[in-house]
């Protein structure tokens, strides 16, 4: 792994544990096995970092949600809270964190909640092989919403919501 692959992994790490405002630098370094030095040339500044994170984060969320009906998408969620863990959305996170002020991250989190939009809506057209912008609204609701919810009500907030999509779903199609 390269060293810029081993920081990001480690940031991400900290920075979802942790929070972005609470990960100072020397935690980082530490976690990453670099001096500050090397940290900056590799990733300019922490807000740099940050964003280098959420692009990965959402590369790889992405990936997991490259499916074809609704009940897919909630699976795909089930699937990765169970191995990411139920401390909500990380865009969401760290853009309350800086107030939307950082733009870096500000720019980062525009840029994945606009592509979870238009999977969302890319799917909802495959499940029904029509658009429905309505019923790609109320989904991408109970998705956002079932990831929060899993913070304080655990992986059973996905399968509720998963299930109410199905209901929203099959109503969709009549």
């Amino acid at each position: 792994m390269d060293m810029t692959r081993k920081l990001t992994a480690a940031a991400e790490r900290l920075f979802d544990r942790h929070g972005y405002m609470a990960t100072g630098m020397d935690r980082l370094t530490e976690a990453a096995g670099m001096s500050s030095r090397t940290l900056y040339k590799h990733v300019g500044s922490k807000a740099q970092l940050m964003a280098r994170v959420l692009t990965e984060r959402d590369r790889r969320f992405m990936a997991r949600i490259e499916v074809r009906s609704v009940d897919a998408l909630f699976a795909a969620l089930e699937d990765w809270v169970r191995v990411e863990g139920t401390r909500g959305c990380l865009f969401l996170r760290s853009s309350a964190e800086t107030g939307g002020d950082t733009p870096e991250i500000a720019e980062a989190v525009a840029a994945h909640k606009a592509a979870f939009h238009r999977r969302i809506e890319e799917v909802v057209a495959a499940d029904l092989e029509r658009e429905d912008p309505v019923l790609a609204e109320q989904v991408l609701v109970l998705l956002e919403g079932a990831t929060h919810a899993a913070v304080y009500r655990g992986a059973d907030a996905v399968s509720a919501a998963r299930a109410a999509a199905g209901i929203l779903t099959e109503r969709a199609r009549t």
